[in-house]
């Protein structure tokens, strides 16, 4: 396995070793395919490594503070699964990027034109079945 590559296993167990601009990810990652939502301790366990507890729950909290992850009380912990599966969490940036600009029509345009024909011809085609 090459270095700073992480490969989440069928237990939803991340291998690897990362650099610390990758940490969130990793969590992510692992909460994505955790399939319930998971302690700091779970989530620590599944991650690997040697990070310390409260470097997940720091982890935990920024994502959650960011609107990536909800959180529900249990007992003296809190459980966090992501709002949305990637493509809601990609489609979630998209739009706070574009929340942050005052001329969303020239940023729209300016993005459609970067786009392949056949990503262009995609978002036609949902375009007209919404309209």
């Amino acid at each position: 396995m090459r270095e700073g590559v992480d490969q989440v296993g069928d237990d939803g167990a991340v291998a690897g070793r990362r650099g610390a601009g990758e940490l969130e990810a990793a969590v992510l990652e692992v909460l994505q395919h955790g399939g319930s939502p998971l302690s700091p301790g779970e989530v620590r366990e599944r991650v690997g490594g040697d990070l310390a507890y409260t470097t997940v729950v720091t982890i935990l909290s920024r994502l959650h503070a960011k609107g990536v992850l909800d959180r529900r009380k249990s007992g003296r912990a809190y459980l966090y699964m992501p709002v949305a599966d990637e493509p809601g969490l990609a489609a979630r940036r998209m739009a706070r990027v574009l929340d942050e600009e005052a001329d969303r029509g020239a940023v729209l345009a300016r993005f459609v034109s970067t786009m392949s024909e056949s990503d262009e011809e995609l978002l036609r085609k949902m375009l007209g079945e919404g309209g």
